[in-house]
Formats: structure tokens, C-alpha cells, sequence
């Protein structure tokens, strides 16, 4: 059976031909930026050619890439540029969906940190520790890299019933997680790769029962959202970060985060720093953060919750663009064309964020390597 990459990514296909070299350099047929992505650029150094960066930026908000909302660009901690559709702001909050995943991920690595979890025993999961049930042997680390072996399709046609739909919109949406839990097992845990939002809201409900010993709907939703808010959102200075939760108070941890672009590029300078804070303040360990931003034994393109810049295996479609830029780079991706884009090396953080439909996302994506290409590596 072939392999689909999910939708809810929204990342894929082939670049597009830059109107400029890596280095910023203007074609001589190239049109001149347009006044609105030239006000986009913070006074001083922007890190790149102004005019190269202002025309990547143009890009960024052609018409062939569906509509971009807000583009905020950061290099080395600082805002360089941002760009607002009509009727969106700085103060504008966006779903960010799968990139919510990414935020998962740093609790689950928060909590390992605290001695609350740990990475390689099983999942501490009442429902899969009767007798018998292979699910006990899926682990933490499998659940963070898409490989627990349960049950999914995260793509279906119609698409009402794929596994993702059903348990946020249908029978599933009233208690996630045991729409999630209640899954068989389709293959040996570990074995296989497969894209699943059903597993990071596993992860949320494995992280609220860390939390809380409590089955209440209020109390868990209470200890997971003040978790959040003291250890996670406040250090960062992300005031504007919103989580959804299910009516059995289970945090939405595969889709259901919002935030401004300034907020979407703090979490992503965060991970720029290798867990640290703007301020300073240690959010997550290094070590961590090397962790989810390795290739994971299933697909070298996926580390723990997080998307990688590195080819795929099995006639996979590739995801960002590898072999081109950076392969240090990776990106939290979401439905609709979600980024927030890290590479270490040329000490950026780029956010994007729009509504873009399946046959947009060749011209976005190649729209995103071409202006993060304009930023030398450090």
C-alpha cells in the first residue's frame, strides 16, 4: 500500500526558482520588491540582503501559495522582519495544529526532566496494563516518534473517516484519549513509521496523568493548563498561547495550540537555543532537544515530535527540502501550511502562517527554502 503523507502536514512538494542566488543577489529581469515586504524589515543588519530578503518575502505572500496571514522572521533572537495579511496583526492569535505536537513534545521531555516519566518503559497507561494487552509494551519514545504500532489512518477518502477527524470531530471528541487508547495494535511497537494525532494526544493524556492523580475533567485540565502556563508559556514570554481541552480535560495535544507569530517564534527560538529561554531561563534540557531533533530509527525526516530536513526512505514524500540549505534545520508543521522553522546554523527562526490547500503547498514550501536560502550559515 502506498504511503500518504498526511494532510494536516501540510509541507510538501517541489521549490520554486528563486528570483535571487543564496546570497541575495538579483537576477537582472528580477522585479523589485514590492513597498509592503521593503516595510516589512526592521531597521539595521536583517542578517541578508535587504532587497533579496524583502523579494523572498513577496514570495511568501504570492497568490500561488494559497493565503499567508503572517510571516515573522528572526535571526539571531532578533526580528527582522514581519509581514501582516489585511485583517491580521501582531496581535492576531493562529491555530497552529500539528505544531502543537512540537509543544507536546518539550512537556513530555519537561516532565522526564522532573523524574516524573521516563523515555523507555512502558507508557504508564491504566487501559494498557491489564494482562495480557500487547499494548504494554509501547513506550514513551515510540508514542514520540510515530511508531507505537497502533492502529491509524490519519488519511482517508472521504476524509470524515480517517482516525483524526473521528476522534476530534465524531464519536471520539467528547474523551480523545480513549478514542486514541483504545486503538489495537497494527504492527510491533517500534517497528513501523506512521504520521498519528491520535499518538500526541496520547502523550497530553500520559502528561496530565504525571501531573495529577485525579480522574476529574476539572482537575486535570487545571493541572495540565497551569503546567503549561508556570512552566512553559510564562518563562517564554508566551502570553497570547491558548490550549484547547477535550470535556474529560485532556489537553488537544495534536493540533489544538494557538498563538501569535511572535508567540509561534519564541517556542521556536527556544529550541534555536537548545531549551533556553530569551530570558535566559532553562525551559528543557539540551539534551532534550538534541533528542527530538534526531532522525528517528523509522524515518530519518522525524525525530520526537518535530520534522526534520533529511530525505526520506520508501518513496516517502519529502517534507522540507533536503539536501538544500541545511540539514540541521527542522520545522514544527501544521495543517493548511503551519511553519515554525528552525536552522541552527544560520541562527534563524522562521514563522509562517496562512491557509494553503494541497496543490499550493509546492510553491509555499518552495517559497520557504528560498528565503531561509538568503541567510548565510553563521
Amino acid at each position: 500500500m502506498p504511503r500518504r503523507l498526511p494532510l494536516i502536514l501540510a509541507a510538501v512538494m517541489l521549490p520554486v526558482l528563486s528570483a535571487c542566488d543564496a546570497g541575495g543577489a538579483a537576477t537582472p529581469d528580477a522585479d523589485p520588491p514590492s513597498a509592503e515586504s521593503m516595510a516589512a524589515l526592521a531597521k539595521g543588519n536583517a542578517g541578508a540582503s535587504r532587497e533579496g530578503l524583502a523579494r523572498a518575502i513577496d514570495a511568501v505572500f504570492a497568490d500561488e501559495v494559497g493565503e499567508t496571514r503572517a510571516l515573522l522572521v528572526m535571526h539571531k533572537g532578533r526580528i527582522v522582519a514581519q509581514r501582516y495579511a489585511d485583517g491580521y496583526g501582531p496581535a492576531t492569535r493562529h491555530l497552529g495544529w500539528s505544531m502543537t505536537k512540537t509543544v507536546t513534545g518539550v512537556v513530555i521531555g519537561m516532565l522526564i526532566a522532573d523524574g516524573s516519566l521516563a523515555l523507555d518503559e512502558p507508557a504508564p497507561l491504566p487501559r494498557w496494563q491489564r494482562a495480557g494487552d500487547p499494548r504494554a509494551a509501547i513506550t514513551v519514545r515510540q508514542l514520540l516518534q510515530m511508531r507505537s504500532g497502533l492502529r491509524h489512518a490519519e488519511v482517508t477518502d472521504p476524509a470524515y473517516a480517517s482516525d483524526n477527524a473521528r476522534m476530534l470531530f465524531l464519536e471520539g471528541r467528547d474523551d480523545l484519549a480513549r478514542y486514541a487508547e483504545t486503538q489495537p495494535l497494527d504492527a510491533d511497537p517500534g517497528a513501523d513509521f506512521e504520521y498519528s494525532t491520535p499518538g500526541s494526544v496520547i502523550l497530553a493524556d500520559i502528561a496530565t496523568r504525571a501531573l495529577t492523580a485525579s480522574d476529574e475533567a476539572q482537575d486535570r485540565h487545571d493541572a495540565m493548563a497551569g503546567y503549561l502556563h508556570d512552566r512553559l508559556f510564562a518563562p517564554l514570554g508566551m502570553v497570547s498561547a491558548t490550549p484547547e481541552f477535550d470535556a474529560r480535560g485532556t489537553f488537544v495535544g495534536g493540533s489544538m495550540l494557538s498563538a501569535t507569530a511572535r508567540d509561534w517564534a519564541r517556542f521556536g527560538e527556544m529550541l534555536r537555543r537548545g531549551g533556553v529561554a530569551e530570558n535566559g531561563v532553562r525551559v528543557v534540557p539540551q539534551a532534550w532537544v538534541r533528542f527530538m531533533t534526531t532522525p528517528s530509527p523509522r524515518d530519518p525526516a522525524y525525530g520526537a515530535q518535530v520534522w526534520l530536513n533529511r530525505p526520506r526512505d520508501d518513496d516517502r514524500n519529502e517534507v522540507l527540502f533536503p539536501g538544500e540549505v541545511s540539514d540541521r534545520i527542522f520545522a514544527m508543521l501544521g495543517f493548511h501550511g503551519q511553519y515554525t522553522l528552525v536552522s541552527p546554523a544560520q541562527d534563524l527562526v522562521v514563522v509562517r502562517l496562512g491557509v494553503s490547500n494541497e496543490a499550493e503547498q509546492a510553491a509555499l514550501r518552495g517559497a520557504m527554502r528560498d528565503l531561509v536560502a538568503r541567510f548565510p550559515k553563521s
